[in-house]
């Protein structure tokens, strides 16, 4: 007898049906209370918010704030979050119904996977195989040995670090039994201290009025400062959050975590966990009031993931190093500038409290740009190998239906490459290219978003008013990628403030 399936889109293979797990089945627990949504569901938002400290809220936020001031830079960090957050909804929404990663959900939207699949991809190595994440990890490592910043000959010495550190990143997916797991337990560690670290030295060392103009300039819509292109605002706002519209590369934990229908279609197993097969086409769920009823429990879970945690670290994540920069600024008399952004604060406030505190700044900052080094790296090949993995038959014969067996090769090319691209330019110089053509994505990715999720089965669509968000998403990012293209094209920038 043949099972019934569910159509949908073009070129890729319908889905299977069958019914939303109960949240208990799947991380197999008798009750979920908010102890254990803690313990067992929280956990992809916090990859991605790894990953966005590191850019925007470390680097892009602080370098704007310390160059034009809060007022006008604020209340775009604020948007940026709100709308990225509002899009990371609508992409798991798709993840949690399907089980399908949206690189390979992409592929079923005209004109089918032949020309989505390969084409977000390269939108999405283009913005991050650069490596502006890892040469700013580097960067601080390498004082954090030295005692002191690197000097212009030895900036080859900070690529090496940068590239030992991506050795790191390679050798914990290698130890784990669950990739995903792993990552949320190494972003849990890192993230929680640091934000903490972070607010006992700003409680300490920022004055009041530094942190209520923060908080103010957050709500206050004003024009930007006299100077900032539209460029370096767009790079800001693009890695404020995450990455405006290629957000989606982060959501597969949504997959390998269970949500949904992503516990009936598997995970990225590490070595440790022994062979875990992945479904190449995902499986969504029959429209019965019992699914109907599970597909609110796990869309609550994911609100409770991303706007909680996601949204409040991302904001929390942003406002910490920026008051403390801004405040670095007014007492030193200098302001950073793309070169030196990565150790200015450290240097700067060892300067006034002592060599304790250079070192205590330089393990921060170099911890959070690892958590960002951390998810784009692994993300850069987790998002290629599913995608193989997903739309190539020959590929899955000839690794027997193991995904491992390309990840971790592939995981070592890709190191060569970005080992290669570090070269290029300064961190934060790669960083913003990197933010800019995320905005690039946003022109792109939530029209596709809204022709997917429209035909998700009916409990699982958007109303109306989310696709208005989308649409908002489109119209603030694509703005400042119009801007980005025309600078980098003539050299002279099409707005600057």
């Amino acid at each position: 007898m043949t099972q019934p399936t569910f159509p949908l889109g073009t070129s890729r293979p319908p889905l299977a049906l069958d019914d939303l797990p109960e949240p208990e089945e799947v991380f197999n627990v008798r009750r979920l209370g908010p102890r254990q949504v803690v313990q067992f569901v929280i956990g992809p938002s916090l990859i991605a918010l790894g990953i966005s400290i590191g850019s925007g809220e470390w680097l892009l936020g602080p370098q704007a704030v310390g160059q034009y001031g809060f007022i006008g830079v604020g209340w775009v960090i604020l948007v940026s979050a709100v709308l990225q957050t509002f899009y990371n909804v609508e992409i798991s929404r798709y993840v949690v119904a399907t089980g399908e990663v949206p690189v390979v959900g992409w592929g079923r939207v005209p004109p089918g996977w032949k020309f989505w699949v390969p084409f977000s991809l390269l939108i999405f190595y283009f913005a991050f195989v650069f490596g502006g994440w890892a040469a700013g990890a580097g960067q601080g490592l390498f004082a954090l040995i030295t005692g002191r910043v690197h000097q212009p000959g030895e900036v080859e010495w900070v690529r090496l670090l940068a590239i030992a550190l991506l050795l790191v990143v390679f050798l914990i997916t290698l130890t784990a039994r669950k990739i995903s797991r792993a990552l949320e337990l190494s972003n849990w560690v890192m993230v929680g201290s640091l934000l903490v670290v972070l607010l006992v030295v700003d409680l300490v060392v920022v004055p009041f009025d530094v942190w209520w103009e923060a908080i103010r300039s957050l709500v206050t819509p004003s024009a930007p400062p006299a100077g900032i292109t539209a460029t370096q605002l767009g790079a800001l706002a693009g890695f404020t959050a995450l990455a405006s519209g290629l957000n989606w590369y982060a959501m597969n934990h949504y997959r390998d975590k269970g949500y949904g229908m992503g516990h009936r279609v598997g995970f990225l197993s590490g070595l440790r966990g022994g062979r875990q097969e992945v479904r190449p086409v995902g499986v969504t769920f029959r429209d019965t009031p019992e699914n109907a009823s599970r597909w609110r429990r796990w869309y609550r879970l994911l609100l409770v993931d991303l706007w909680l945690v996601f949204f409040g670290g991302a904001m929390v994540g942003i406002l910490l190093p920026t008051i403390l920069m801004a405040h670095v600024v007014a007492t030193s008399g200098q302001k950073p500038t793309a070169a030196n952004v990565p150790t200015f604060a450290a240097e700067q406030l060892g300067a006034q409290y002592g060599s304790g505190m250079f070192y205590l700044m330089l393990v921060v900052g170099v911890l959070i740009l690892f958590s960002t080094q951390l998810g784009i790296f692994e993300a850069l090949v987790r998002n290629f190998t599913d995608a193989v993995h997903a739309t190539s038959p020959k590929l899955r014969k000839r690794i027997e239906g193991d995904p491992r067996r390309f990840y971790y090769p592939f995981m070592l090319l890709v190191l060569a490459i970005i080992a290669g691209a570090l070269h290029l330019a300064l961190p934060v110089e790669l960083v913003q290219i990197s933010a800019n053509m995320s905005n690039l994505g946003a022109l792109i990715f939530p029209f596709a978003l809204m022709y997917l999720n429209s035909k998700l089965p009916r409990p699982a669509r958007p109303r109306p008013w989310h696709y208005v968000l989308l649409v908002l998403n489109v119209l603030f990012f694509g703005f400042f990628f119009v801007n980005f293209a025309y600078e980098f094209i003539t050299g002279t920038a099409l707005i600057r403030f």
